[in-house]
C-alpha cells in the first residue's frame, strides 16, 4: 500500500480523536460551570482544572501528581474533598501548555480502574481551605498509645482458629469477625446477658494496657467486657450508639493494624470524620458516647490528609505539592473495644437516646399505632410535627446526600427569571435550587434546622421557618418555588394556607412554581419511573419493608432519550383560560380512620398515607420519596470512593447516594461507587453491629398525594391568582401561578 495513503489515514484518525477530545473538554467545561461555578478560559494560563482527576473520581494525589510532574514543575496541586476534579498550577505557562496538549484525553490507571483526563485552562484557582472540624464533645483520640511490640502481643492473643468458641463467644458475621471476652454482646437483643459471664475473662495481655488507661484517667475503673472486631479491606460497621443500659459511660477502642476513618454523626445531621491511625486509642465519654452515632463506611479507600512531617500543615512540601487530602487504601484492622458492664439503669442526660429512659433500642419497621387523619388544626400540627418535621430533622444529612442535581423543568423556570429578581424557595431543603441562577437574589427557608444548617455550610442564604408563616415582607418577591412541600400538609385548609402564603410573598405579576406528588403514577399510558423500576426488583423483595430504592435513573446514570421523551409527552400545558377539573374522585378514605403505610414501588390506593424511608442493608439506600430520590448505580464494587454525578438527570430528582459523587464523564470514567453504609440511623438506635439480626431503622413521613386537577382547584381558591400552566412531570403534578 502507498505509504502516503497510510499517512493520510493517520491524519484523519488523529483529527477524529482530537475532535472527540475537544468535545469532551467543552462538555466538561460546561458541566464544571453549571454544577461547580468554575469558569474556564480558552487562553493559556499557568493553572488548569483536571476533569475526572479528583479524589471523588477515585484518583489519589500520588497518582495524579506523578503524571502531572512529567509535564513540568508543579507549583500547587489542589484536590477538593469528594470532588471529581483537581486544580494544578505549574511554575511556568509553558509547562501548563505542555500538559494541556499531552495529557488531554489520556487515560490514567488508578488501581483496577481507569479514568480519562480532560484539562482546561482557568484564570485562577479559588478553593476553600480544609477547615479543621472539632471533635464531638467527650471524644479523645490518643495516637501511638501502644508500641509496636504491644500491638504484636495483643494481636497474637486473639485466636481466630476456633469458630464455635463458647469461652470467648466468637462470631463470624457477614461483614467482619467478632470475639467477645468477659460478657457476650447479643446482637439479637442489643444487650448483654449480665447473669451469664463468659468462662474466660479479658486476655492477660490487655491488663498492662488497661492499667495505663486507668492511670492516665481515660477510664475510672478497669473494664470487664471486651469486643474484638477484625475488619478486612472494604468492610465496615453501621452507625450505632452502644446500648446505654448495657454499658457504663466510658468506652475505649484501641485500633491495631491498618488505619481507617470512623464517622461520628449527631442527630442534627452534623458529621465528623475521625481518622484512626494504627495503635491509637479512642475514648468516648458523655455526649460522644451517649448521643452521637459512630460507624465505619464499608469501602476499600479512605480520604485522609497527606503526611508530610517535614513541612507545616499549610506549607508547600519539597515536592511542590500542597499538603491536602489523598486516598488511603485500607488493610486489615483489628479493634479492641473495652467497656464496663452496667448493673443499674442509665440516668444520662440524653433520654431521647437512652433505652433505660424509654427510647427503644431496636427501631421498629412500622409505627406502633398508625395515626388517624387530623380532625382539627391542633391535630394536624401534631401529626406533621411527628411524621414530617421530626423525621426530616433526623434524616437531614442522608436526605441531603441524595439531593444534588436540580430538576430540569424547575431549572428552566429559574433560568427564565430576569437578572436581579428576588426569589424565595419555601421549603428549600438542602438548598440545591438556590444556586441554579446566580443572577437572581435567592433566599430559602425550611422547617428543618438541620437542613438549613446544610444550606449555610454551602454558602446559601436560608433561615428556619414554617411554610405557613414566612417572615418576609408582603409583595417582596418576584418569584417563589415550592418543590415537594405542600403534599406534607395534612388538611385541605393547611394546604390552601401554604398556597396563600406563597402568593402573599409575590409582587403583582410575580410567578410561583409548585410541585406535589401525584396520585396518578401512570399517566397517558406511561408509568413513572417510581412504578417502572419495580419490575427490576426480585419478587421476593417487594414488601413494604424491603423493596428497592424508591427512585432511580437510567443504568449508566446518563440522560436517556426515552426519559426526555417521556417528560415531553407527559407535559400538559394550559393557558390563562385553564379550567379546573371537576371530576376528582374520592380516594382519601383510610381504614378505620387510620393512615395506612404505603408499599413502596406500588400504585397509590389512598391519598393520605405514610411513606417509609428505609435504610437498607449494605448500602444505606432509602426508599419512598415522591419525585426526589436516589439514583442507583448498578455497579456494586466498593473498591474506591465514588464521585458525584454532574450529568443531567434522566428525570427530575433521581440522584445517587451520599458517597457517590459527580462523574464528569461517565463514559470514560470507570471508577465504581462504594456503599455508603447506613448513614441515617437515629441516635436512639443501640449497638447494631450485626445487620443480619437487627432490622435497620425505618422512618415514616405523612403525604397527601394529589389527584389530577386537585392542585389547580386548590390554587384558584386564592384571590388574585391566575394558573398560567400545569403539567405532569414524572409522577408529580405541577403548576405555575401568577399574581394578578
Amino acid at each position: 500500500m502507498d505509504p502516503s495513503v497510510d499517512n493520510k489515514a493517520d491524519v484523519v484518525r488523529r483529527s477524529k480523536e482530537e475532535k472527540k477530545v475537544l468535545r469532551k473538554q467543552i462538555k466538561a467545561s460546561h458541566t464544571l460551570l453549571k454544577h461547580e461555578g468554575i469558569s474556564t478560559t480558552s487562553l493559556p494560563t499557568k493553572s488548569l482544572v483536571v476533569a475526572n482527576g479528583g479524589l471523588g473520581n477515585s484518583v489519589s494525589r500520588e497518582e495524579l501528581s506523578a503524571v502531572l510532574k512529567e509535564m513540568g514543575e508543579v507549583e500547587t496541586l489542589v484536590m477538593p474533598s469528594h470532588k471529581p476534579y483537581a486544580f494544578v498550577t505549574y511554575r511556568s505557562e509553558e509547562s501548563a501548555r505542555k500538559a494541556h496538549v499531552h495529557l488531554n484525553g489520556q487515560k490514567l490507571l488508578c488501581g483496577d480502574n481507569s479514568v480519562t483526563l480532560y484539562l482546561i485552562f482557568v484564570d485562577s484557582v479559588t478553593c476553600e481551605e480544609e477547615v479543621s472540624v472539632p471533635l464531638p464533645e467527650g471524644l479523645v483520640l490518643v495516637e501511638d498509645f501502644v508500641s509496636l511490640e504491644e500491638e504484636a502481643l495483643l494481636l497474637a492473643a486473639v485466636d481466630w482458629s476456633h469458630t464455635n468458641d463458647d469461652v470467648t463467644a466468637q462470631k463470624a458475621l457477614k461483614h467482619r469477625r467478632v470475639k467477645h471476652y468477659g460478657f457476650e454482646f447479643r446482637y439479637d437483643i442489643n444487650n448483654v446477658d449480665k447473669d451469664k459471664p463468659l468462662p474466660a475473662g479479658l486476655p492477660e495481655e490487655c491488663k498492662p494496657i488497661l492499667q495505663r488507661c486507668v492511670k492516665n484517667r481515660h477510664m475510672d475503673v478497669m473494664p470487664d467486657q471486651l469486643t474484638v472486631n477484625q475488619y478486612e479491606s472494604g468492610q465496615g460497621i453501621p452507625p450505632h450508639v452502644d446500648t446505654h443500659s448495657a454499658f457504663e459511660d466510658t468506652i475505649m477502642s484501641l485500633s491495631l493494624g491498618a488505619k481507617t476513618v470512623m464517622e461520628f454523626r449527631h442527630p442534627n445531621g452534623r458529621v465528623v470524620p475521625v481518622l484512626l491511625p494504627g495503635r491509637s486509642l479512642l475514648v468516648m465519654k458523655g455526649q460522644s458516647r451517649y448521643l452521637w452515632t459512630h460507624g465505619i463506611t464499608p469501602r476499600k479507600f479512605d480520604m485522609v490528609p497527606t503526611c508530610n512531617p517535614q513541612s507545616p500543615a499549610d506549607a508547600t512540601s519539597d515536592s511542590g505539592i500542597h499538603r491536602n487530602l489523598t486516598l488511603s487504601k485500607r488493610g486489615t484492622r483489628t479493634s479492641f473495644t473495652f467497656r464496663r458492664i452496667r448493673h443499674e439503669p442509665c440516668h444520662c442526660a440524653f433520654p431521647s437516646a437512652c433505652d433505660s429512659q424509654g427510647a427503644s433500642s431496636v427501631p421498629s419497621t412500622s409505627p406502633p399505632s398508625p395515626p388517624s387523619l387530623p380532625g382539627c388544626h391542633a391535630d394536624a400540627a401534631r401529626l406533621e410535627e411527628k411524621y414530617v418535621h421530626r423525621v426530616y430533622n433526623t434524616i437531614a444529612s442522608h436526605f441531603s446526600s441524595t439531593r444534588h442535581s436540580p430538576w430540569p423543568r424547575v431549572c428552566h423556570f429559574l433560568s427564565s427569571l430576569p437578572p436581579g429578581s428576588v426569589l424565595a424557595d419555601v421549603g428549600c431543603g438542602n438548598g440545591k435550587y438556590l444556586g441554579v441562577n446566580p443572577e437572581v437574589i435567592a433566599v430559602g427557608c425550611d422547617r428543618s434546622s438541620a437542613l438549613i444548617q446544610i444550606c449555610a455550610e454551602r454558602g446559601f442564604q436560608a433561615f428556619v421557618s414554617d411554610a405557613l408563616s414566612v417572615p418576609l415582607r408582603t409583595a417582596s418577591c418576584d418569584a417563589c418555588i415550592s418543590i415537594a412541600v405542600i403534599h406534607h400538609f395534612s388538611t385541605q385548609e393547611r394546604r390552601l394556607a401554604a398556597v396563600r402564603e406563597l402568593l402573599r410573598l409575590l409582587k403583582p405579576g410575580g410567578r410561583a412554581l409548585i410541585y406535589v406528588w401525584a396520585f396518578e403514577q401512570e399517566y397517558k399510558q406511561q408509568k413513572s419511573k417510581y412504578l417502572k423500576d419495580c419490575n427490576k426488583e426480585h419478587p421476593g423483595n417487594r414488601s413494604p419493608n424491603n423493596s428497592m430504592s424508591e427512585d432511580s435513573q437510567t443504568p449508566d446514570g446518563n440522560k436517556s432519550k426515552h426519559a426526555d421523551r417521556h417528560l415531553e409527552d407527559d407535559s400538559e400545558t394550559h393557558t390563562e383560560t385553564h379550567k379546573p377539573v371537576d371530576n376528582i374522585s374520592d380516594v382519601s378514605n383510610v381504614t378505620d380512620g387510620k393512615l395506612s403505610v404505603h408499599m413502596n414501588r406500588t400504585a397509590f390506593n389512598t391519598q393520605d398515607l405514610l411513606v417509609p424511608w428505609h435504610l437498607k442493608k449494605g448500602g444505606g439506600k432509602k426508599e419512598g420519596e415522591s419525585a426526589e430520590g436516589a439514583k442507583k448505580d448498578k455497579r456494586k464494587d466498593n473498591s474506591r470512593p465514588s464521585s458525584l454525578n454532574s450529568n443531567s438527570d434522566s428525570s427530575p430528582g433521581f440522584e445517587i447516594s451520599s458517597t457517590s459523587a459527580s462523574r464528569l464523564d461517565t463514559t470514560d470514567c470507570k471508577s465504581k461507587p462504594s456503599p455508603s453504609g447506613d448513614t441515617t440511623q437515629v441516635s436512639s438506635c443501640s449497638l447494631k453491629s450485626e445487620p443480619e439480626s437487627v432490622p435497620p431503622p425505618v422512618f415514616h413521613r405523612y403525604y397527601h398525594v394529589f389527584q389530577q386537577g386537585e392542585l389547580e382547584q386548590l390554587c384558584v381558591q386564592v384571590a388574585g391568582v391566575k394558573v398560567r400552566s400545569s403539567y405532569h412531570d414524572q409522577g408529580n403534578w405541577c403548576v405555575i401561578l401568577e399574581k394578578e
